[in-house]
Parts: C-alpha cells; sequence; structure tokens
C-alpha cells in the first residue's frame, strides 16, 4: 500500500447540508434549527458554562492550591555555593556580590544541597532546617533575619493575652 493508494472507508465522507435551500431538500424552512427559541435565534447562545442561571459547577467547586507571587524572587542558594564562596561572613548582599544568586532577587535561601567543609556565618538570609544543621556541623554561625518591619508593627499591635 503507498500513500496515494490510500482512501477513506466507504460511506465514511458524506457531502455537507445545504440548509435552508428549499422544501425539497429536507433542510428548508427552519434549517435544522427548530421552532422559535434560544437557539433559532441569531446571537442566542449563552457563554460556555452556564447552566441555566443555576450556580454553575466551576463556581459550585471549592478553590484549591496556592500560587506564590514572590516564588520567582527568592533564590535557592545550595550548600556548595557557600563552599565555593571567597567570604566568610555572608549576607545577601555577599551573595549578590559573588553573583550566587540573580541581581533581580529580592530574597535567598540556603537549602540542603551538597556539602560545606568550611566555617560560615551566615547573617539575615533564610536557611532550611538541614541547611543550618550542616552550618553548625562544619563549625560556622547561622544568624536568624530579622522579621520584616510590617511584621514587626503586626506582632507590636497584637494584644497579648493574659496567662491565668
Amino acid at each position: 500500500m503507498k500513500l496515494n493508494d490510500m482512501k477513506p472507508a466507504p460511506g465514511a465522507k458524506q457531502p455537507r447540508h445545504r440548509v435552508g435551500r428549499g422544501i425539497g431538500s429536507g433542510w428548508g424552512k427552519t434549517a435544522g434549527l427548530g421552532h422559535k427559541g434560544q437557539h433559532a435565534r441569531a446571537g442566542g447562545y449563552h457563554k460556555v458554562g452556564f447552566e441555566g442561571g443555576q450556580m454553575p459547577l466551576h463556581r459550585r467547586l471549592p478553590k484549591r492550591g496556592f500560587k506564590s507571587l514572590t516564588r520567582a524572587s527568592v533564590a535557592e542558594v545550595r550548600l556548595s555555593d557557600l563552599q565555593g564562596m571567597k567570604a566568610t561572613d555572608i549576607d545577601f548582599a555577599a551573595l549578590q556580590a559573588e553573583r550566587v544568586v540573580p541581581h533581580d532577587a529580592l530574597g535567598a535561601k540556603v537549602i540542603l544541597s551538597g556539602e560545606l567543609k568550611r566555617k560560615v556565618t551566615l547573617k539575615g538570609v533564610k536557611a532550611s532546617k538541614g541547611a543550618r544543621a550542616a552550618i553548625e556541623a562544619a563549625g560556622g554561625r547561622y544568624e536568624e533575619p530579622a522579621a520584616a518591619p510590617a511584621v514587626q508593627k503586626k506582632l507590636a499591635a497584637k494584644p497579648q493575652k493574659a496567662k491565668e
């Protein structure tokens, strides 16, 4: 069999209906649209998902998940990246200076990936639990980043519960 010998199966191809071309065609008068009603009118369709005024399925189901708007602006830093840096006091500015994080990043987080065999002091940069443990195991120090000013203001304004 060759490509130029191939043909559709018998009966698979039917000529299209030319609707609205007289009573003898069988598709005259209403042209297959029935009598009156929304579907017989020009432009008479509702939007996709419309259920006649009933609350549509896509609005009845609960919303799920979360898409972080800041995910792209927080860079991941591996322990092996810290190993290759020249500085021992590492903060966000040092990470940007040595091009470990991109210049447009707004923050960074150190993750447990690779090895760290030298003493480093990590200041003002977030780190995972495993990364903290690895930094301290190598003889280094981890200093917790200070909360953002907006968060500090919120915490100060929140009334403290009295202990009984």
